[in-house]
Protein backbone atom coordinates (compact mmCIF):
# COMPACT_ATOMS: atom_id res chain seq x y z
CA UNK A 1 0.00 0.00 0.00
CA UNK A 2 2.47 2.41 0.77
CA UNK A 3 4.36 1.71 -2.39
CA UNK A 4 1.54 2.59 -4.39
CA UNK A 5 1.08 5.96 -2.22
CA UNK A 6 4.67 7.04 -3.13
CA UNK A 7 4.02 6.33 -7.05
CA UNK A 8 0.29 8.19 -7.35
CA UNK A 9 2.35 11.27 -5.77
CA UNK A 10 5.17 11.24 -7.96
CA UNK A 11 2.83 11.25 -10.69
CA UNK A 12 0.70 13.92 -10.24
CA UNK A 13 1.90 16.86 -11.61
CA UNK A 14 2.91 19.92 -9.70
CA UNK A 15 0.60 23.49 -10.00
CA UNK A 16 2.11 25.81 -11.79
CA UNK A 17 3.97 28.89 -9.87
CA UNK A 18 1.75 31.88 -9.38
CA UNK A 19 3.91 35.11 -8.09
CA UNK A 20 1.83 38.05 -6.66
CA UNK A 21 2.15 41.25 -8.92
CA UNK A 22 4.83 43.12 -7.09
CA UNK A 23 7.04 39.88 -7.26
CA UNK A 24 6.23 39.35 -11.10
CA UNK A 25 6.97 43.09 -11.75
CA UNK A 26 10.45 42.61 -9.73
CA UNK A 27 11.51 38.84 -11.54
CA UNK A 28 11.34 39.84 -14.87
CA UNK A 29 11.05 43.74 -15.53
CA UNK A 30 14.22 44.48 -18.13
CA UNK A 31 14.82 40.37 -18.42
CA UNK A 32 15.64 38.85 -21.66
CA UNK A 33 13.87 36.36 -23.59
CA UNK A 34 15.80 33.11 -22.08
CA UNK A 35 15.72 33.95 -18.52
CA UNK A 36 11.81 34.62 -19.08
CA UNK A 37 11.54 31.29 -20.97
CA UNK A 38 13.94 29.14 -18.24
CA UNK A 39 11.17 30.33 -15.47
CA UNK A 40 8.01 30.52 -16.95
CA UNK A 41 8.35 27.86 -20.39
CA UNK A 42 7.11 28.74 -23.21
CA UNK A 43 3.78 31.34 -23.85
CA UNK A 44 0.53 30.29 -24.64
CA UNK A 45 0.49 32.70 -27.42
CA UNK A 46 3.22 34.92 -29.13
CA UNK A 47 2.41 38.45 -31.31
CA UNK A 48 5.03 40.72 -33.38
CA UNK A 49 4.50 44.65 -33.88
CA UNK A 50 3.41 45.99 -37.08
CA UNK A 51 4.68 49.01 -38.17
CA UNK A 52 1.31 50.65 -39.00
CA UNK A 53 1.02 52.19 -42.53
CA UNK A 54 2.15 55.92 -43.03
CA UNK A 55 4.04 55.79 -40.10
CA UNK A 56 7.55 56.94 -42.12
CA UNK A 57 5.14 60.03 -43.33
CA UNK A 58 4.09 60.99 -39.48
CA UNK A 59 7.78 60.36 -38.18
CA UNK A 60 9.53 62.31 -40.85
CA UNK A 61 7.02 64.89 -40.03
CA UNK A 62 7.93 65.03 -36.77
CA UNK A 63 11.66 65.38 -37.45
CA UNK A 64 12.71 61.69 -36.89
CA UNK A 65 14.59 60.26 -39.63
CA UNK A 66 14.79 56.83 -39.57
CA UNK A 67 18.02 55.81 -41.50
CA UNK A 68 20.21 56.98 -38.96
CA UNK A 69 18.08 55.21 -36.11
CA UNK A 70 18.65 51.31 -35.04
CA UNK A 71 15.81 48.93 -36.00
CA UNK A 72 13.74 48.15 -33.45
CA UNK A 73 11.52 44.50 -32.88
CA UNK A 74 8.88 44.63 -30.73
CA UNK A 75 7.36 41.04 -29.73
CA UNK A 76 4.91 40.60 -27.20
CA UNK A 77 4.19 37.29 -25.43
CA UNK A 78 1.38 36.24 -23.27
CA UNK A 79 1.02 34.15 -20.54
CA UNK A 80 -2.55 32.45 -18.88
CA UNK A 81 -3.13 32.96 -14.85
CA UNK A 82 0.09 32.94 -13.50
CA UNK A 83 -0.16 36.29 -11.74
CA UNK A 84 -2.67 36.81 -8.32
CA UNK A 85 -4.49 40.10 -7.63
CA UNK A 86 -5.93 38.40 -4.26
CA UNK A 87 -5.30 35.20 -2.49
CA UNK A 88 -7.84 33.63 -4.29
CA UNK A 89 -7.53 35.15 -7.77
CA UNK A 90 -5.28 35.05 -10.85
CA UNK A 91 -5.40 37.35 -13.71
CA UNK A 92 -6.69 35.65 -17.17
CA UNK A 93 -3.42 36.74 -19.08
CA UNK A 94 0.04 38.42 -18.48
CA UNK A 95 1.46 40.55 -21.62
CA UNK A 96 5.38 40.86 -21.66
CA UNK A 97 6.59 42.94 -24.24
CA UNK A 98 9.97 42.69 -25.46
CA UNK A 99 11.67 45.31 -27.14
CA UNK A 100 15.15 44.30 -28.80
CA UNK A 101 14.35 40.92 -26.63
CA UNK A 102 14.24 43.06 -23.71
CA UNK A 103 11.48 42.67 -21.55
CA UNK A 104 10.23 46.52 -21.49
CA UNK A 105 6.50 46.20 -20.50
CA UNK A 106 4.44 44.25 -18.33
CA UNK A 107 0.38 44.25 -18.17
CA UNK A 108 -2.35 41.85 -16.64
CA UNK A 109 -5.91 41.65 -17.94
CA UNK A 110 -8.92 39.49 -16.54
CA UNK A 111 -10.75 41.12 -19.91
CA UNK A 112 -9.85 39.17 -22.86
Amino acid sequence: MASFLVASISVTHAAPKTYTENEFLSTFSGKNKKVITDKLGAPFKKEMSVKPSGANTVMLKAGADESKSKPVKVEMWYYKNIVKYDPKRTYKETEITFVNDKAMNIAFFNNR
